[in-house]
C-alpha cells in the first residue's frame, strides 16, 4: 500500500484511541482530514473536548492552522461559557486573527468593581473605568495596553472623541471602546465604523492589523445587532455589561488584585536596592 512505518503506528495509534469510545465521537472525528485528526491524538484529550474540537472544526470549517490556533488557546477549557457572537470578525478579519479575537472579546463583561448599584450617565461610567482602569483590564483579559480616554481624531477640520482606546500585544490591534448606558442602536454600528476608519489613518503603526470596535452597552438583542453589522466593512463587536458582580468573581478579582500588588511591591523593592 506504500504506507510508511509512522503512518502505520499512527493507524495504530487512532484505532486504539476511539475503538471502544461513544459512536458520536466516533462520527464526529471520521468526517475530519487525517491531518485534524493527528493534532487531536497528540493533545490526549478527553472524549468530550475531543469532541469539542471535532464538531467545531467541521462547523467552522478550520483548517489545520486554526485547529492548532484553537488547541494552543484551549478552547475546550471556556466551552461552557461559549455564546453566540455578536460581532462580525469571521467576515472582516483575516481567519486565525478572527478566531483569536472572538476568544478574547466577550460578549458580555462584568463592571460590578465599580461599585455602580443604579444607572449613570455615560461619561461617569466612563471616568470609573478610567479610575479603576486595571481592574478593567482584568476583567477584559490579558494582554491589553490602555492608551487613553476621550481619545481625540482630527480630520478634515472635525475633532472625534473614542470613549476609551486600548491596544491588543496579541492581536496587535488597537481597540475602541465606545461605552452607552442604554439598549443597543444600530446607529451606534456605524458611529464605530466612523471611528475605526479614522484610526487605521491616523493612528494605526506599520505592521499592526485593522483596529478593532467594541460596543459597550447596557442591553443588546442578538438579532438585531446581526442585522446592523452585516454589511459593515469594519471588525465590530458588540458586548453588555453586568453592574453586580458575584461573590466568587469578587473574591477572585480581589485575590488577582492583592497577588499584582504584592508583586508590584518586591519589584519596586528589588529596584530600590
Amino acid at each position: 500500500m506504500g504506507l510508511s512505518t509512522r503512518q502505520m503506528w499512527n493507524m495504530k495509534k487512532f484505532y486504539q484511541r476511539y475503538a471502544d469510545s461513544d459512536p458520536k465521537l466516533l462520527q464526529a472525528v471520521a468526517v475530519l482530514p487525517w491531518g485534524h485528526n493527528l493534532l487531536l491524538l497528540n493533545k490526549n484529550l478527553n472524549d468530550a473536548d475531543t469532541l469539542f474540537y471535532a464538531e467545531e472544526a467541521v462547523k467552522k470549517g478550520w483548517n489545520r492552522d486554526l485547529l492548532t490556533s484553537a488547541l494552543k488557546m484551549k478552547l475546550h477549557e471556556h466551552k461552557e461559557f461559549r455564546t453566540e457572537s455578536d460581532n462580525n470578525f469571521s467576515k472582516t478579519l483575516p481567519a486565525p486573527q478572527a478566531l483569536y479575537a472572538n476568544e478574547v472579546f466577550r460578549s458580555s463583561y462584568n463592571l460590578g468593581f465599580l461599585g455602580v448599584t443604579s444607572p449613570i450617565l455615560e461619561l461617569e461610567l466612563e471616568r470609573r473605568l478610567v479610575d479603576k482602569v486595571k481592574l478593567f483590564l482584568l476583567e477584559l483579559g490579558k494582554g491589553f495596553t490602555f492608551i487613553g480616554n476621550q481619545y481625540e481624531l482630527e480630520y478634515n477640520g472635525k475633532t472625534s472623541r473614542v470613549d476609551l482606546l486600548l491596544f491588543h500585544r496579541g492581536l496587535r490591534s488597537l481597540v475602541a471602546i465606545d461605552l452607552k448606558i442604554g439598549e443597543f442602536k444600530p446607529e451606534y454600528a456605524g458611529k464605530m465604523n466612523y471611528y475605526l476608519s479614522l484610526l487605521d489613518r491616523l493612528e494605526r503603526f506599520k505592521g499592526e492589523n485593522r483596529s478593532i470596535g467594541i460596543i459597550l452597552c447596557a442591553e443588546k438583542d442578538h438579532v438585531e445587532v446581526e442585522m446592523a453589522l452585516e454589511d459593515m466593512g469594519k471588525p465590530i463587536g458588540v458586548a453588555d455589561y453586568q453592574l453586580i458582580i458575584p461573590k466568587e468573581e469578587l473574591k477572585q478579582v480581589i485575590e488577582s488584585e492583592i497577588k499584582a500588588f504584592k508583586e508590584d511591591k518586591m519589584l519596586e523593592n528589588s529596584n530600590n536596592e
